[in-house]
This record gives C-alpha cells, sequence and structure tokens, in this order.
C-alpha cells in the first residue's frame, strides 16, 4: 500500500503534468485528479503544499534544472520527466520537512511510473547533481 505522502505526489505529478498541457486553475486540476484516488487518501493537505510550493519556486526550479542538465533545453525534457523533477527539485530545495534522499528517491518513483525507459537515469542524474552541488 502506497503512503498517503507518495500518493500526494502521484497526484501532483498528475496535476503538473495535466496544467502544462490544459492550463487552467492548478487547484481546481488537483480537485480533478484526487477523484482518481477517493478511498486511499484521505487527506490533500500535503498534495496542496506540494502543488502550492512546486508553483511559488517554479522559477527557481526550473533554474536549477537548467544548470544541472545544460545539455537538455527545458521544452526538450519530457514533461513527464519535467514534473518528476519539478517535485525533487522543490523537495530538495524548498521543503523543510522531507529529507534529500527521500526526495530524490520518490522523484525517481514517479519517473519510473510515468515515463520512459530512459526517464529515471535522467531524473536520479539530474537531482543527484543538485544535491552534490548543495553539500
Amino acid at each position: 500500500m502506497a503512503s498517503s505522502r507518495h500518493l500526494g505526489r502521484v497526484i501532483v505529478f498528475q496535476t503538473l503534468f495535466a496544467y502544462e498541457f490544459h492550463g487552467g486553475d492548478p487547484e481546481a486540476v488537483l480537485e480533478y485528479i484526487s477523484r482518481e484516488f477517493e478511498g486511499k487518501i484521505s487527506d490533500l493537505s500535503f498534495a496542496y503544499e506540494l502543488l502550492n510550493g512546486v508553483l511559488k519556486h517554479r522559477e527557481d526550479i526550473l533554474s536549477l534544472i537548467k544548470e544541472n542538465a545544460p545539455q537538455w533545453p527545458l521544452d526538450k525534457i519530457a514533461p513527464a520527466d519535467r514534473a518528476a523533477l519539478e517535485i525533487g527539485v522543490f523537495e530538495m530545495k524548498f521543503s523543510k520537512d522531507v529529507p534529500p534522499v527521500v526526495a530524490i528517491d520518490e522523484a525517481i518513483e514517479l519517473a519510473k511510473t510515468f515515463g520512459n525507459e530512459n526517464s529515471q537515469k535522467f531524473v536520479n542524474g539530474v537531482l543527484n547533481a543538485i544535491f552534490e552541488k548543495s553539500k
């Protein structure tokens, strides 16, 4: 059984992915997507905090991704990989209650689940580069 936080990350991942393509109100998108998880997650407060944190710090997050994946312009990074990276970078750099190794592991799991066969290696490489520079 997946943890409530893991499911929250899955919901935020799907929200970021859908928001990129369709726009609209990100919280309304999250609310819509969360209906798929009814009965599996009772408290969406973590998901809302994560979504709002990613959106609030998005400029800084994207800058860190660009800096640590210089051979990959943002528009060339697969949307699934970018969403996993945004969540991972936010949790590593801006969240006070998630250890960096947990943030990296969770982002890799998202990439593994929703990306292609190379996604987990790419996400792992970028996030580890950011982690190493922050030591």
